[in-house]
């Protein structure tokens, strides 16, 4: 059946959110696993009668039905050729919350997160806890079975899921709970679960020896829920089934009582295997989490971060996170001093204060992201990530591990739950070389075979999904192998749901996405020094772990405003990574002109959050500079890429005559018909061009000092002079004698931002050309505005490969920067000062503002730094098109701030854009931290 034919059956059916173009498509093509499987469409029901109408017309047309929540499945179970049901979009409610008998009833899309959110007020919480919680559904928990760091406190999904409402493939529904008395009931599908109980009461031997062995056998049907010494209990058994046997819309889910303080437990190890042989002993101290790291992921996130990324670390190469929780302090305190000492650590730290804790914690839950490179520096990759072993075998696996990984000439950096017997690893398999998919398929039998030596399960928590389904025969008997096919063959004749995992699965070395990769040919304007000069290992970064859905506004971070302004996975991180690897890879998007492409691109904000947000470190700015470079080089382009790209150019024009610049602009006419010619929203002001630019009116300080070079970018010196006079008024307080750029020094950012590359080198080069004397000469380059500060840092080498254009970068830093390396300098008196900071987006992503958070704070203001994209960002809020996501990202974090923001309260922006957006839409001029300084220096007398 073709695309359309489905989208007007499902029309018909009375289905109305269905997607089918190109973008969308391949955008779903992939979850965070290595697979790469190509939708018919996509639906996002609104309401469980749109599943059961979605599920009758796909069985009546013989079309495959995948149940999706996230789409962070890294064994690629969440991806199908049919129709792929997206819960997450629409039925991602939380229904109750009840307090009395300690549960829950969510949607299937419901996010963990909103879940734990919604529990939090009556002092309860959902046990299970993966590190993918702020984006991750309880759908998609259910899958997979999932269990997270916590599950020796509160046990796997499985263990707190107390009713299930579904729907069978022949359009049944399916609830299935218990009863007064405790007891497993099924509501509905009575033909099914009779013939189930058949099938079972046929298979009791083997229901009663293979299964439940420890508690972290995820791998296959979770049997052992069917036996009758069991009550036959359908809930727990369909999780963990992989959307194989019935689509689950909505849950009662067990809370349990968030205790009241959680300690942290470091214990520092010589090397990973040691760490794990301590696991027997720690188990006794009835920890709620006993995590495992090592030095091999420590020096990721220092090389990525920065040395302060990571907090200072017990001796050791290697380190399990212990956590001890309980309702009374001095019993906890005392439970993890005892833990500290007593279990052969080499060093330990014991973390009382949540907020010291959480950074170390992060670690752990960036690991997947983290892991996306492998100490060879290649890429890593998903497919054997979550194997477990029962916890008192877990250091001699480790040991056996990393000697079969060597065999194999592979490398890694595993991680994960070892109180629990289960490792996470990513492993840099040449998928992209000939014979590469063979070799992975080597690699996974072997690994296979030695943890069914070990007794363990192929899969802890991920499920089997394409990576492992095939290989379920090394673990299970033929007897197991043939009862899994009866199981599947009672619920689903057919093979519609989620067809290619756990029963008749495909092969795990096929439709592997990075192995079809085609190598970019054309000359690329950026270098891609991370990635080996390589486009398809830069746009094959994403893993898919999908932080980019997550809402990150409310602890600082920006990625990735689009995405939550639209809830469309095409608009997120990932979702453009995957249709940029689809122009690559596969056959929907075959160019860089693409129609999926550019609208797949066309809200991205190029605001380099993904930078610095994403785990594994996709810059989706410059991506997007590199299509629009390729897709218009020598070709007509869009009006605004002449008007706002070639911004500097103009605005040197209008500095001539400025006022006449600024009447003609402001005429309602002339108005209306300039903006209309620069591809500008008619709902967009011009800002006005200063009566005096910084440069014309700049005179050299007198007094000696120690030189430094203040970069006059465009937006300064022609719209916001003043700024550039406060800095200098700054500067010189601190001791320093201020020089400024020539006018032939400009970063091209407008020219980046519009894919002019050619131009963008053009102009860079002649800026390093201008720079070089004074950085030879020691001299620091201080930017004011932040993202053209952030192109002489971030995007200069990679236009400019050269190493004096290195050293420019490296010259280069903000006015923060430079005071806090200051000898003696202190901030003039911020106290009683209230300040609401809106960072820049690229001043986060690309420099961090730590330096200004923490010269605010020397000052004595009292500050509230606001998350997220202003919404403006450069061209792209004025842009034709964009208006309405612009204010919708604005109203993430921005405009609710302003509107909330007391009198006196300063507005805080260093960015044009974001000053621009705040006078736009709330009124409220912004102040440049310079400017705030300079108003509370001491005044001469």
């Amino acid at each position: 059946m073709n695309p359309e034919d489905l989208i007007r059956r499902l029309g018909t059916a009375g289905v109305g959110d269905v997607l089918a173009d190109a973008a969308h498509r391949s955008a779903y093509a992939s979850d965070a696993s290595l697979y790469r499987v190509v939708p018919l469409a996509v639906v996002r029901p609104r309401s469980a009668d749109e599943v059961a109408a979605t599920l009758e017309v796909c069985r009546t047309a013989g079309v495959p039905i995948t149940a999706r929540g996230a789409g962070t499945s890294v064994a690629g179970n969440a991806i199908g050729r049919g129709v792929v049901i997206d819960f997450s979009r629409h039925l991602n409610r939380v229904l109750e919350v009840d307090p009395a008998t300690r549960t829950a009833r969510v949607e299937a899309g419901t996010i963990h997160a909103t879940l734990q959110a919604a529990a939090r007020p009556h002092g309860l919480r959902f046990g299970p806890d993966p590190s993918t919680h702020t984006r991750c559904t309880i759908g998609g928990m259910i899958g997979n079975n999932s269990c997270g760091s916590r599950t020796l406190g509160y046990g796997r999904t499985s263990d707190n899921v107390a009713a299930l409402s579904a729907y069978t493939v022949d359009g049944e529904k399916l609830i299935t709970g218990r009863d007064e008395q405790g007891r497993p009931t099924a509501e509905g599908a009575k033909e099914i679960t009779t013939a189930l109980a058949g099938v079972i009461g046929a298979n009791l031997a083997v229901g009663r020896t293979e299964f439940a062995t420890f508690g972290r056998q995820v791998s296959g049907y979770a049997v052992e829920h069917l036996l009758p010494e069991n009550g036959f209990n359908l809930t727990e058994f369909l999780v963990g089934s992989e959307g194989t046997l019935a689509v689950v819309t909505e849950a009662t889910v067990r809370l349990v009582v968030d205790p009241k303080y959680r300690l942290l437990v470091v214990l520092g190890y010589p090397d990973f295997g040691t760490a794990g042989d301590a696991v027997p002993a720690i188990l006794p101290f009835a920890p709620t989490a006993c995590e495992g790291i090592d030095s091999r992921i420590i020096e990721v996130v220092r090389s990525r971060r920065g040395p302060d990324a990571v907090p200072p670390l017990p001796a050791g190469a290697s380190w399990l996170f212990v956590e001890i929780a309980g309702d009374e302090l001095d019993a906890a305190r005392e439970r993890a001093q005892r833990l500290a000492t007593s279990v052969g650590a080499l060093d330990s730290l014991v973390v009382e204060d949540p907020v010291a804790a959480a950074p170390l914690w992060r670690i752990r839950e960036d690991g997947a992201g983290l892991a996306g490179r492998a100490p060879s520096g290649r890429p890593a990759h998903a497919g054997w990530e979550d194997a477990a072993v029962p916890p008192a075998k877990i250091g001699a696996y480790l040991r056996d591990f990393d000697a079969l990984v060597d065999q194999h000439g592979l490398s890694a950096m595993p991680y994960g739950h070892l109180g629990d017997g289960c490792l996470h690893v990513r492993l840099d398999f040449p998928l992209d070389k000939p014979g590469g998919p063979g070799r992975f398929r080597a690699f996974l039998e072997d690994a296979a075979d030695l943890v069914v030596r070990y007794g363990g399960s192929l899969s802890g928590e991920h499920g089997d999904g394409r990576a492992r389904s095939e290989l379920l025969p090394r673990m299970y008997t033929p007897a197991a192998m043939e009862l899994f096919g009866a199981i599947k063959a009672t619920f689903d004749p057919g093979n519609l749901l989620n067809p290619g995992v756990l029963v008749d699965p495909d092969p795990m070395d096929a439709n592997i996405r990075v192995a079809s990769a085609q190598p970019v040919r054309q000359p690329l304007a950026f270098a891609y020094h991370h990635d080996s000069g390589d486009f398809n290992q830069a746009v094959h970064r994403c893993t898919g772990v999908g932080k980019c859905r997550a809402d990150n506004t409310g602890t600082g971070g920006v990625m990735c405003p689009s995405y939550l302004a639209t809830r469309t996975e095409k608009d997120s991180t990932r979702g453009r990574a995957r249709v940029l690897q689809e122009m690559l890879d596969g056959d929907l998007a075959p160019d860089w002109r693409a129609p999926a492409v550019h609208d797949a691109l066309d809200l991205c904000l190029s605001c380099k959050g993904c930078l610095s947000d994403c785990p594994t470190g996709i810059d989706m700015a410059a991506y997007k500079a590199e299509v629009l470079h390729q897709s218009y080089r020598r070709r007509l382009r869009p009006r605004s890429h002449y008007s706002l790209g070639m911004l500097p150019r103009w605005s040197r024009l209008a500095s001539r005559l400025p006022r006449l610049a600024n009447r003609l602009v402001s005429a309602p006419g002339l108005r209306r018909l300039a903006l209309f010619f620069a591809g500008v929203d008619a709902r967009r002001s011009i800002p006005a061009f200063a009566d005096r630019t910084f440069r014309k009116s700049f005179r050299p300080a007198r007094a000696q000092g120690k030189p430094v070079l203040l970069f006059v970018d465009s937006f300064t010196d022609h719209f916001a002079p003043d700024i550039a006079h406060a800095a200098v008024e700054v500067l010189t307080a601190a001791g320093y004698a201020p020089e400024i750029t020539t006018e032939k020094a400009c970063c091209g950012l407008t020219w980046i931002s519009t894919g002019q590359l050619d131009a963008a080198k053009r102009i860079l080069g002649d800026t390093v050309d201008a720079l070089q004397g004074a950085v030879s000469r020691g001299i620091p380059i201080v930017g004011l505005e932040p993202s053209c500060t952030g192109v002489l840092r971030s995007d200069l080498p990679e236009l400019v490969d050269t190493d004096a254009a290195r050293e420019v970068a490296a010259a280069t830093v903000t006015v923060a920067e430079l005071l806090a390396r200051t000898p003696g300098w202190q901030p003039p008196s911020l106290a009683g000062v209230k300040v609401i900071a809106q960072p820049h987006c690229h001043h986060h992503a690309v420099m961090g503002w730590s330096p200004d958070a923490k010269l605010l704070k020397s000052a004595g203001a009292e500050v509230t730094r606001l998350g997220g994209c202003c919404g403006l960002a450069g061209n792209f809020g004025v842009e034709r098109g964009h208006y309405e996501v612009s204010v919708q990202v604005a109203e993430q974090q921005l405009l609710p701030a302003l509107r909330n923001a007391a009198e006196g309260d300063v507005f805080l922006a260093d960015g044009f854009s974001c000053r621009t957006q705040s006078t736009d839409l709330a009124g409220v001029p912004g102040r440049h931290l310079v400017q705030l300084l300079a108003d509370h220096l001491p005044k001469e007398r």
